[in-house]
């Protein structure tokens, strides 16, 4: 009778130390499910479908801060392009400048402000001129109080009888907003922008 007892307690004891392994292994089962699973949702998210042709497509997924310098040039540039581009077109000057003020401060609106009480944009009209701008460098210094760029290029400004060739620089600090917008895809503000050179280097009849 004592053996068949002593059975009974060792079965009992197997019993409960298999349920005690299934337990734990259940647990650590569905510990691994959940993390993987966590792990999962958070690489799509990573994931940045492009739109093209209709079409979507997965682009590459990376630490802004790798990049960051190299966008903050392209808007930078872009700045430059909309806000010095001008053809002799009064509504076309409006459009383009006003596409460079979305990616300024205050600062562009009033140089903007002060060619404009200067004439510049109606002798651009008056006098069929075309005015483009090329970028030569732009320097961009990052810093974990600031970011504050340099931009060097040269302004052609072409007229029937004329074509002048100008040496521009230009620097400013820049802020990363908190949201993107078709307008600033880049999501970045100039500020405090200042032209500090604007000077004729060519000039040759036409």
């Amino acid at each position: 009778m004592f053996n068949h007892l002593r059975n009974i307690d060792t079965a009992f004891k197997h019993i409960r130390l298999f349920s005690i392994f299934f337990l734990v292994g259940n647990i650590g089962i569905s510990c691994f499910v959940i993390f993987y699973s966590q792990e999962k949702i958070a690489a799509e998210r990573r994931k940045v479908m492009v739109l093209i042709n209709g079409k979507l497509f997965q682009a590459a997924s990376e630490d802004r801060s790798i990049y960051l310098d190299v966008e903050i040039r392209d808007h930078v540039k872009n700045f430059h392009r909309l806000f010095f581009t001008l053809v002799p077109d009064e509504q076309a000057i409006k459009n383009t400048v006003s596409q460079a003020l979305y990616l300024c401060d205050a600062s562009a609106k009033q140089q903007y402000d002060n060619l404009k009480e200067a004439n510049y944009y109606d002798g651009v009209v008056s006098a069929n001129i075309n005015q483009n701008i090329s970028s030569d460098s732009i320097i961009v210094n990052i810093s974990n109080r600031m970011i504050s760029f340099y931009y060097y290029g040269k302004i052609q400004i072409v007229r029937s009888s004329s074509k002048t060739t100008r040496s521009i620089i230009t620097t400013g600090h820049v802020r990363i907003m908190d949201q993107k917008s078709d307008n600033n895809p880049h999501g970045f503000m100039i500020e405090s922008w200042k032209i500090l050179a604007n000077n004729d280097i060519d000039f040759t009849s036409r």
